[in-house]
């Protein structure tokens, strides 16, 4: 990850916390301790919170038991890389988790989303684009958390297709009654395919839908969310075969 230099480091095992907390919290892991030092100054200055990690066995258990609102992970690590720390967390919370790869870490990001990151940066990169990263997938959970609050207003209508039940306000998943567990970019891209069934969406458009303006992803980016979305409904289904694809067109999702 290629950031400012920063003459301050996180120890070991102990996550570095900061004085402000009425932004959102992010956990850094890294074994670069210069490196978790200059982002985490970088995040604190744009208003958020950081815990910093050196490695991630020593992020795991801190992640399960004290969540942060989103998570930034090296995937190059000794004693567990990123890989390995995003499969084990994915075991048991959906914590939205930005993966960092180096240029030539193709297959890393194909991997890394197919365990279930919620996006990835390539390095070099700037702190500009790491935070418009962080707050485009803050703002889709706010959004989500907003909608499940009590209020006046009338909660978000089920979307029911077939054996498909979705649940806008808490963000919940149902495959025959089965529970299935998204992230919050997997949950939009299901939506815009299920709330028009039959209709065939492209990339570009369901880009759209799960990424902000100010976000840029290829199309290899929605084949990898697509091909974990089926990963996941074929574990509570293995004849799970809901959402189509049109090679050229895009993807729709068939109401069975």
């Amino acid at each position: 990850m290629s950031t400012p230099s920063a003459e301050t480091s996180a120890t070991n095992d102990t996550p570095a916390q900061t004085a402000p907390a009425k932004g959102h919290t992010i956990a850094l892991v890294d074994d670069d301790r210069n490196i978790l030092a200059s982002v985490s100054i970088g995040l604190q200055a744009e208003g958020f919170s950081t815990r910093v990690y050196a490695d991630g066995a020593s992020a795991l258990k801190a992640l399960l038991e004290n969540p942060p609102d989103l998570a930034v992970f090296d995937i190059k690590m000794p004693r567990m890389d990123g890989l390995e720390l995003l499969q084990r967390l994915r075991e048991k919370t959906s914590l939205p988790v930005i993966f960092l790869t180096s240029k030539d870490g193709e297959p890393d990001e194909a991997l890394g989303l197919a365990l279930g990151a919620d996006d990835y940066i390539a390095k070099p990169f700037s702190q500009r684009l790491l935070v418009a990263r962080i707050r485009a997938i803050l703002r889709r959970l706010d959004a989500r958390r907003a909608d499940a609050a009590p209020s006046g207003e009338a909660a978000p209508e089920l979307i029911r297709r077939g054996r498909l039940a979705m649940d806008p306000a808490r963000h919940g998943v149902m495959w025959n009654e089965v529970p299935v567990s998204l992230t919050v970019t997997e949950f939009l891209i299901l939506e815009a395919l299920a709330t028009r069934p039959g209709v065939i969406k492209s990339r570009n458009q369901l880009m759209d839908a799960a990424y902000s303006d100010d976000i840029y992803v290829d199309d290899r980016t929605i084949d990898s969310h697509i091909k974990r979305l089926r990963r996941k409904f074929r574990q509570a289904d293995p004849t799970f075969s809901a959402i189509e694809t049109l090679y050229g067109a895009g993807y729709s999702f068939a109401e069975t």
